[in-house]
């Protein structure tokens, strides 16, 4: 059995969910963490979660390469993770922007985002949920130091890329770090997945985000899981099998199922 630690089962067709759903599901696929957007984003996200209880982990949340939520749009999203609780297993997807930065940071303080991330962080911490974290770059330090500021203990930091320092002091404060199909062709994926120890390592597709190489062409689904468990065990020299199970139990630790 596998987990699909992030991706964005509301982008998918609403048509062919329930088919995909039950496709995945007889590939061996347990669950999916289906992180969110935006306020909109979260509420399809809740929606899919009622229908799919047993298969979708939901989580709520603001993209940070998106505009800033305005204050009534946040404050109904941090109201929503506390009144819907018993359906979340998670706040995300939060974060500071990297790709899109210089054009947000021209129209908005950074302050602004800065803002927004600790206050998703501030409800995690009342709630004791996760976070999952869009932070890469330069950026995975600053909020590497807003998880500390805060005392946040459990995080996952998705689809990462920093530098070994910075990774390496992710990895000292116990939080997660996940890998993308991107690990079976790029090398600087395959040197990052050799830093994080086994217990602290999760799968995902970021679906429906397309990949290169051997992805090329094809729909990204949590069926990639399959590929990618089979590159980690190439590169760390580890069973494939006993690889499964671990990441599998760290994500079940991390991501429990409201349902």
């Amino acid at each position: 059995m596998t987990i699909d630690a992030h991706i964005h089962l509301d982008q998918y067709s609403e048509e062919l969910v329930e088919r995909y759903i039950q496709t995945w599901i007889e590939s061996g696929v347990q669950s999916v963490v289906a992180v969110s957007t935006n306020l909109k984003s979260s509420y399809k996200t809740l929606k899919l979660k009622q229908k799919y209880p047993t298969f979708i982990r939901a989580a709520i949340g603001h993209h940070p390469e998106d505009a800033p939520p305005l204050q009534r749009e946040l404050h109904e999203l941090l109201n929503l993770i506390k009144k819907e609780k018993h359906l979340i297993s998670a706040i995300g997807e939060i974060g500071l922007p990297t790709y899109n930065k210089k054009e947000l940071y021209e129209l908005y303080h950074e302050e602004v985002f800065v803002e927004t991330i600790e206050q998703f962080i501030q409800v995690a911490k009342t709630e004791a949920l996760p976070v999952s974290l869009h932070a890469v770059h330069e950026e995975s330090e600053k909020v590497l130091n807003l998880l500390k500021k805060h005392y946040i203990r459990k995080a996952h930091f998705h689809w990462l890329k920093t530098s070994q320092e910075t990774a390496n002091e992710i990895i000292c404060c116990g939080y997660y770090v996940s890998v993308t199909p991107e690990v079976c062709y790029r090398k600087r994926d395959q040197k990052l997945v050799q830093l994080i120890p086994v217990d602290q390592l999760l799968i995902e597709t970021d679906g429906p985000w397309q990949f290169n190489e051997m992805f090329m062409g094809r729909e990204t689904t949590p069926l990639f899981l399959e590929d990618i468990l089979t590159c980690l065990s190439n590169i760390l020299s580890t069973p494939r099998e006993g690889l499964r199970k671990k990441i599998l139990e760290n994500t079940e630790q991390l991501y429990i199922n409201k349902s």
